[in-house]
């Protein structure tokens, strides 16, 4: 499969501090790429060069077939970006906040009513900014980054302190996009959100990549040779290793018609973080 984005050596050096340390990955056309990394582990300057808002200390990047060093217009209109610096204007309504960007990229009116009721806005689009919720914003912020139907859209800590339900209609909505043939890259510290919504991941820690797969192939990796069960009117779980005792008492617990689930032990992709970099997510 096509390679959308590659990173080879890439180093940010900021005054003495290295951020970022001989990154190297490659993210596949149509997949959801995450980059999953405490605060301040490097996340938001990787999409910073990426889209060529800054200019890494050494190493290349290629985005869409072009080098980043010499970004054009044509290459900057087939991609979306939703950063923490939303970039909307408060004393504007969302219509002509969106109307705005349509301007810029070329969209037609039609296109806006029909994204805004995409995002869940339709009803909204009168509403002054800063009468928005925080939910309400933050779908607009995404509405405006896919108003050029982007191959490729950059989504910086996307659902950050939203609550869960808005969380959701958002991660819903990112399928969706992906599923139309939108390629996507996001940066996060949510765990749940990178397993959820990620065809692969890669752990960002002190400025280098230390894993890189799917969720399911990392769950597979560190997990370990242990079943858990749970016994009918008890609500704790007993963990057990793989052994010819344990399936002896797992025959006298069905006998005995007590067992009421038993499964494999996998661990979260938090759990996996902090065993390949000895920290939390959050």
């Amino acid at each position: 499969m096509e390679n959308i984005i590659v990173m080879k050596d890439i180093k940010k050096i900021y005054k003495d501090k290295e951020v970022l340390n001989n990154l190297n990955f490659e993210v596949k056309r149509n997949e959801i790429f995450g980059l999953l990394g405490p605060s301040g582990a490097g996340k938001t300057t990787t999409i910073k060069i990426l889209t060529s808002q800054i200019i890494p200390t050494s190493g290349k990047a290629v985005v869409l077939g072009q080098d980043i060093y010499s970004f054009n217009r044509s290459i900057l209109s087939r991609v979306g970006i939703l950063s923490d610096n939303s970039g909307v204007y408060e004393r504007l309504t969302v219509w002509d906040n969106l109307k705005l960007f349509a301007d810029i990229c070329g969209a037609k009116k039609e296109a806006i009513e029909e994204l805004l009721d995409r995002v869940g806005l339709g009803n909204d689009k009168r509403t002054i900014i800063k009468k928005l919720s925080k939910g309400m914003k933050q779908r607009l912020v995404l509405a405006r980054s896919i108003i050029n139907k982007p191959e490729l859209l950059f989504l910086d800590e996307p659902t950050s302190s939203l609550d869960p339900s808005i969380s959701n209609e958002i991660h819903k909505l990112l399928k969706e996009i992906n599923s139309e043939g939108t390629t996507i890259f996001l940066t996060t510290h949510d765990m749940a959100e990178a397993d959820k919504l990620c065809d692969r991941i890669a752990f960002l820690n002190d400025g280098a990549i230390v894993e890189l797969d799917s969720p399911e192939n990392l769950k597979l990796k560190y997990s370990k040779p242990v079943i858990q069960i749970k016994l009918k009117n008890s609500d704790r779980k007993i963990t057990l290793s793989k052994s010819p005792e344990s399936a002896e008492k797992i025959k006298l617990w069905l006998q005995s018609e007590q067992l009421e689930s038993i499964h494999s032990y996998e661990p979260s992709i938090e759990e996996i973080f902090l065993k390949v970099t000895g920290r939390k997510l959050s």
